[in-house]
This record gives C-alpha cells, sequence and structure tokens, in this order.
C-alpha cells in the first residue's frame, strides 16, 4: 500500500495556516504510540539536558518532533533534516510564522552522506530506518555527528511484524520501507559497528499498542486507500475509538513489552 499520499493529503489540509498545522501535530503526539515513547525518553534524557543543547531530527518529515523538541525547551536548537525539498520549505516557512527560527531550521539532507558540521547532543531518528537501505553507514554518520555522551535515540519497526508483514513472503503495508524491521540482536550489532557502547533496546507496539495502530492507523488508511470520500467520515471514526485508543497507548508505554511490531533504541557515544 502507498502510504505518503494520504500523509500528504492530510498534510495537505492541515498545513493551510499555522494554527492548523498545531493541531495536526497535536492529533498525532495523540494517537501515534511512538510519539509517546520518544516523549518519555526525551523527558528521561531532559533531567540532565535542562540547560543548552543541540538536536538534530534526522528524518525531519513534516516537522512533528522538532516542533516538539523546540517548544520542550527554548534554550535547545533543533535542526531537521530530510530528503524532501518540498517539506523543508515548508518546516523552515512554518518555523517563521511561530517565530521560532532562532532555534528551530530545517534543510535539505541525505542521511547516507550527511554529517553534522557541529557535534550535537541528541539525535533523533523516528521511524526513517526501515526507509534506508544503507543503514550501517547512516549509524556511523550518527556516530560522527554526536558529542561525546551523545545520545541517538531510534524509534523503527521491528522485525516480528513491524511493516504488518506476518510471513516471509509477505508483503508490508507500507510500500516505502525497504526492509520489514530490525530484530534486537541486528540493530544492535549494527550501532556496535558504527562505534556506540552503550545500547538498550526495547519493543514498543506490543498486543496493547499494535490494536491501538490497527484501530487508529491501519483502518483509516485502508479504508481512503479506497476512496477519499471517507476523509469526511474520519472525525466521527476517531471520536468513537479515541478513548480507547489512549488507554491502549498507555498500557503499552507503562508496562513492559516481551514483544512488539516496534522498538525504541537508545545508542549513546562514550
Amino acid at each position: 500500500m502507498n502510504y505518503d499520499p494520504i500523509k500528504y493529503s492530510l498534510g495537505n489540509v492541515f498545513n493551510k495556516n499555522p494554527f492548523l498545522r498545531k493541531v495536526f501535530y497535536l492529533l498525532l503526539d495523540i494517537l501515534l504510540l511512538r510519539a509517546w515513547h520518544i516523549k518519555k525518553a526525551v523527558s528521561e534524557w531532559k533531567k540532565e539536558h535542562d540547560c543548552n543543547a543541540s538536536i538534530l531530527d534526522a528524518g525531519s518529515g513534516f516537522g512533528q518532533y522538532s516542533y516538539s523538541l523546540a517548544k520542550e525547551n527554548f534554550k535547545w536548537t533543533v535542526l531537521g533534516i530530510d530528503v524532501k525539498k518540498e517539506q523543508i520549505e515548508d518546516c523552515n516557512n512554518f518555523s517563521k510564522q511561530i517565530g521560532f527560527q532562532d532555534r528551530m531550521s530545517f534543510a535539505e539532507g541525505d542521511l547516507t552522506t550527511f554529517i553534522s558540521d557541529k557535534p550535537v547532543d541528541l539525535i533523533l531518528s523516528v521511524d526513517v530506518m526501515e526507509h534506508i537501505l544503507e543503514d550501517e553507514q547512516v549509524f556511523k554518520n550518527f556516530h560522527a555527528s554526536l558529542k561525546e555522551n551523545g545520545l541517538l535515540l531510534i524509534s523503527t519497526p521491528s522485525n516480528l511484524g513491524g511493516s504488518d508483514v506476518h510471513e516471509e513472503s509477505g508483503e508490508s503495508f507500507i510500500g516505502e520501507h525497504v526492509r520489514d524491521g530490525y530484530s534486537i540482536e541486528d540493530i544492535t550489532s549494527k550501532l556496535k559497528n558504527a562505534g556506540f557502547n552503550t545500547i538498550e533496546a526495547f519493543y514498543s507496539y506490543g498486543t496493547p499498542g499494535h490494536i491501538s495502530w490497527i484501530l487508529s492507523m491501519k483502518i483509516p488508511i485502508s479504508v481512503i486507500n479506497i476512496s477519499k470520500l471517507f476523509f469526511i467520515l474520519l472525525p466521527f471514526y476517531y471520536i468513537a475509538i479515541f478513548w480507547l485508543c489512549i488507554i491502549l497507548n498507555l498500557l503499552d508505554v507503562l508496562c513492559k513489552q516481551k514483544a512488539g511490531t516496534g522498538l525504541i533504541v537508545k545508542a549513546y557515544k562514550n
């Protein structure tokens, strides 16, 4: 299934003005379980970085996480990197509209070659690595871009059905993925080869999170792919499932998942 056209359609609706864009970001933060896990990890990291910090949002997309980080602490500076020029221009325009241009900026760049001119304290990579074939080179670039004791924070699908593939010959629900997901052993090994010494990895999207994803993401996207007319029914659908998804997301974040379709990975340069 081609996922990008749906994202662009939603983006075109909500990105018309800064207020709607902020509403869009808020909805994503609430419905997307990975945003819950990222916010929890950033909150833990923030305890030791409440002053000035530099952050690289590697694969910034719509700018959701860059905005969240820039809003979290006005002393932090965030640079978003993405290969899509139109998204970079759009995000820079949004940053200027809300007066964040001094601490939130975006630049076009390919993560397989990009290394930050100035080492950063935190690199965020959310649902990016499953799109890049040359992942080991990207991990090396991340390591080179970090300060000593810097943190690389990754959210990516696991190999346990992370792209909604449950059989070896199955097709990914999201057609843009170059791999269906990582095992903890695979991504840990690649990060160690890139120079990271301290690595923590755990599953996300366990049973409660996976159910939430099916309800909040898979079903709506599948229906919209049939006909764009279903956009009209989306608000009513989300009103019906909203609180159930909140409870399921909360359970996924608070309870350790023995297995899951997602991975959260913390890799330290030390």
